[in-house]
């Protein structure tokens, strides 16, 4: 992972770490001679789970294309019940590969522009502020008025009002079937917009992919910004992610108590605890080499960290227990089912320990990402 300290331009500076890297790291661990075949490890999660995971993505955003298409061109129940089943399984797709934030994702910015969780950096005191898994409704509704706008730009307030934030508001958001009908050009064509906004960075990282394999697999270090050392940061950061702005946050964990519902994940569609679900699921599977391949499991008991490993995967286990315990809406959930929101919150803190501390240590691993919230 590349240092990244992405800044962002508003009345008010707001640096965001969306990723770091430091010139140092550990010496290179040793495992038993002759026993790991890191480039074979390396060929699998490239071969059997990422290329093929944005391949998967690309689909699924056709997929979302048609069925949106047929409710901009007619909105009623019907046809937002399908986008909605389309969407959720654009956006649980994307969970399932979000552990995969480097080379092209890193350099396209995929993650910042198609869900932006606002870093790690939590600040926000108050509903309205721009931070954890916002929605930035205000400037959706003035760029669907004035019809210009660029979704390029690096702000806050472009970033919550594009990707899966801006998908979700214009067509689960309040009143959205009778807006669409009361406004239809302008807002159609924004609804498009993002759209075709997310297709082209997904088509954009995917094909990416063509080329950038070549390097992923023959970079057998643990140095920062190496293949190894990115897929360490990850599972450690996307944890962080779940601890943080998926959950902790809107729970209160950072604000004396005080929720903030509305910031949950997806929370006009209401799939919060769906997608923390699948993206906690999806990491275990990429820890694990997805069953048919090579993973940093088999890494850490070739390094003699058997026992770790263990400890590993059994808390990915109870994590995921806990989590199931907790229903969707997750807006809801953070009152009507705390006891177990905070289980599942306290077990996946356990994790992010094991990942971030003991998984990168035996691995020689920096951990390159920055947060402020603590762990």
């Amino acid at each position: 992972m590349k240092k990244r300290s992405l800044i962002i331009a508003l009345t008010v500076g707001i640096v965001v770490f969306y990723a770091c890297k430091k010139s140092t790291s550990g010496p290179e661990p040793s495992p038993t001679p002759g026993a790991f075949d890191k480039v074979a490890m390396l060929t699998d999660y490239a071969d059997k789970i990422i290329i093929p995971g944005y391949s998967t993505m690309q689909q699924k955003i056709l997929a979302l294309q048609v069925a949106s298409d047929a409710f901009l061109a007619a909105p009623s129940t019907a046809t937002q019940a399908a986008v909605k089943t389309a969407y959720t399984d654009v956006h649980l797709q994307y969970v399932r590969i979000a552990a995969f934030q480097f080379g092209p994702a890193e350099t396209n910015l995929l993650d910042v522009f198609a869900n932006f969780s606002g870093g790690l950096d939590y600040s926000f005191t108050t509903a309205g502020q721009l931070t954890g898994f916002s929605i930035d409704s205000s400037t959706i509704e003035n760029n669907i008025s004035s019809g210009t706008y660029d979704l390029t730009l690096m702000s806050r307030s472009s970033l919550y009002s594009q990707g899966f934030p801006a998908i979700n508001y214009l067509f689960f958001g309040p009143n959205a079937i009778a807006k669409f009908n009361s406004n239809t050009a302008n807002r159609v064509k924004y609804a498009k917009a993002i759209i075709a906004r997310l297709k082209s960075l997904v088509d954009t990282v995917a094909n990416g992919w063509t080329t950038y394999r070549s390097e992923f697999i023959s970079n057998t270090k643990t140095n920062a910004g190496s293949p190894i050392g990115n897929l360490v940061n990850q599972f450690a950061y996307q944890i962080d992610l779940l601890k943080g702005p998926r959950i902790g946050w809107p729970f209160g964990k950072q604000s004396n108590g005080s929720l903030f519902v509305s910031k949950t994940e997806a929370y006009f569609a209401g799939i919060s605890t769906a997608l923390a679900i699948e993206n906690l699921s999806a990491l275990k599977n990429t820890f694990t080499g997805g069953g048919s391949g090579k993973g940093m499991s088999d890494y850490l008991v070739a390094l003699n960290k058997a026992a770790l490993n263990t400890d590993v995967l059994a808390q990915f286990d109870v994590a995921l227990a806990k989590l199931r315990l907790v229903p969707d809406p997750l807006s809801s959930s953070l009152t009507s089912h705390s006891a177990e929101v905070d289980q599942a919150y306290k077990e996946i803190q356990k994790l992010l320990t094991l990942l971030k501390t003991d998984v990168a240590s035996a691995t020689a691993v920096q951990i390159t990402f920055v947060d402020n919230d603590g762990d």
